[in-house]
């Protein structure tokens, strides 16, 4: 684990779903300041986390930003990512005012066909070697 990653905060994300891995490298790729560190739900430092907050790690259906000692899960985690990126990605936070349930109404509805659209992999993917030090390792 990186020495600083409490004072980053960390994206949880389905590492075998190649939707979830785009969005991780679209996180990666506007994230200018490097304020986000990553651990696949199915990896240990992912599993950790998930138990530390209350949640099942069998449960790989979601995403879930920790900041500030809070859980964020599917929608809100994504708006909240959102608005710390470049560009004009932070005007998508507006979002935040729909109400949490429709928000997660449409989330949910994708989240079950993304592996038909989208496929999966065997395994977890491997992040880039300039990017490495940002996902947690136990």
């Amino acid at each position: 684990m990186p020495p600083d990653s409490g004072a980053h905060p960390t994206v949880l994300f389905d590492g075998v779903c190649n939707f979830c891995d785009a969005s991780i490298n679209f996180v990666i790729g506007n994230d200018k300041r490097s304020y986000f560190r990553f651990a696949p739900l199915q990896s240990e430092a992912g599993a950790r986390l998930q138990r530390q907050y209350g949640f099942d790690p069998s449960q790989l259906d979601t995403f879930v930003l920790i900041e500030g000692g809070k859980a964020y899960l599917r929608s809100t985690a994504a708006l909240r990512i959102a608005r710390r990126l470049g560009g004009v990605y932070p005007a998508l936070y507006a979002a935040i005012v729909v109400p949490r349930p429709l928000r997660d109404v449409l989330y949910n509805w994708f989240a079950k066909r993304r592996y038909r659209w989208f496929g999966r992999k065997e395994e977890c993917m491997v992040p880039a070697a300039d990017v490495k030090d940002r996902f947690l390792t136990e």
